[in-house]
């Protein structure tokens, strides 16, 4: 749950950046929400969410 959060909010802030100062259209912007939330409800939404997981244990796993 912690990870889809972090997503929503870190994607919602890049569609703001793009729209802000990338000049993306508002209703582009509303295409990309809509598409999100049926993707997510689609039979692929889980398959999206476990490679969110996954990355998002990659990206931890990472030593600098």
């Amino acid at each position: 749950m912690t990870i889809a959060v972090s997503a929503v909010v870190l994607l919602g802030v890049f569609v703001y950046l793009l729209w802000r100062y990338a000049r993306l259209p508002l209703w582009q912007a509303a295409i990309c929400a809509a598409f999100g939330y049926y993707l997510s409800s689609s039979s692929i939404g889980p398959e999206v969410g476990n490679g969110l997981r996954a990355l998002a244990r990659f990206i931890a796993g990472l030593v600098l």
